[in-house]
């Protein structure tokens, strides 16, 4: 069932757009050898390379649908600051326009159990969104966030980046909900605590691990409560913002838990 958050596609290519483009302008100029403050390992010009990268690739899985990316060669970095920027242009151009000619219900190969072209149609808006806050923090220029994209990346950064549980594992509820309350888009949002467990098939890999998954309304009073705008929340899902920006209540166990999943790095 889609996410109550959910937008039309046409909308998630539109802000695949406008933040990409945003994304650009900040770079452009910004002092390349900024550091970006939440990726410290990189600089404006390696954030700028990133963008570049992910859009170049998804571009080549929704064109190439539904092969997937065993073969492909990856482009060489640009040695200079505007050959960086003419790479994430042509990248950028060739992901919007694949996305442009493609039916989002069609096979396409992902990361995830979501074997779909609309699975990138929102996943590269959200991944934008993300990146364009980072250049503007780099750059010290932070502009809004759009509420109703800001809602969306919450629910889709918890279920599909933090929760999502693979078909190799179990998720096993402690009984235990959360609300999220997202103060300006009148929406809250329910995960369950619990625990992972799992071997992966691909790294033999053994997980036990604390969990979470959303869930629809329970029907019983929440352990905890995080309140905060929809945009607030997003960028602290993403460690993008510092937790004094939610406000947390309820049971203290219950936001450890939830906390030592959510502090996890997600890129």
């Amino acid at each position: 069932m889609p996410a109550m958050t959910t937008l039309p596609f046409d909308s998630y290519l539109d802000h695949l757009g406008s933040e990409s483009a945003r994304f650009r302008a900040v770079l452009a100029d910004c002092d390349p050898t900024a550091r970006v403050p939440s990726c410290p390992d990189w600089d404006a010009a390696d954030l700028l390379w990133h963008l570049t990268e992910v859009q170049w690739f998804w571009g080549r899985i929704v064109t190439q649908r539904p092969a997937g990316p065993e073969h492909l060669t990856h482009p060489e970095r640009p040695s200079t600051h505007g050959g960086l920027l003419d790479a994430f242009d042509e990248a950028s151009a060739g992901l919007q326009d694949a996305l442009r000619s493609a039916d989002p219900g069609e096979v396409a190969w992902t990361w995830s159990a979501e074997q779909s072209v609309g699975f990138s149609f929102r996943r590269q808006a959200h991944e934008a969104l993300v990146h364009r806050l980072d250049a503007e923090q780099t750059a010290g220029t932070v502009t809004p966030l759009d509420v109703s994209l800001a809602a969306d990346g919450v629910h889709e950064c918890l279920s599909v980046m933090y929760g999502g549980c693979p078909p190799w594992g179990r998720f096993t509820s402690h009984d235990t909900p959360v609300r999220l309350d997202l103060t300006d888009a009148d929406l809250s949002l329910w995960v369950a605590l619990g625990r992972f467990t799992g071997k992966d098939p691909d790294t033999d890999v053994v997980h036990d691990e604390p969990d979470l998954a959303v869930t629809p309304d329970p029907g019983a009073a929440p352990a905890a409560v995080l309140r905060a705008t929809a945009a607030d929340m997003d960028a602290w899902l993403w460690n993008r913002s510092p937790a004094s920006v939610v406000e947390m209540s309820g049971d203290l166990k219950a936001l450890e838990h939830l906390t030592t999943i959510l502090t996890q790095p997600l890129g």
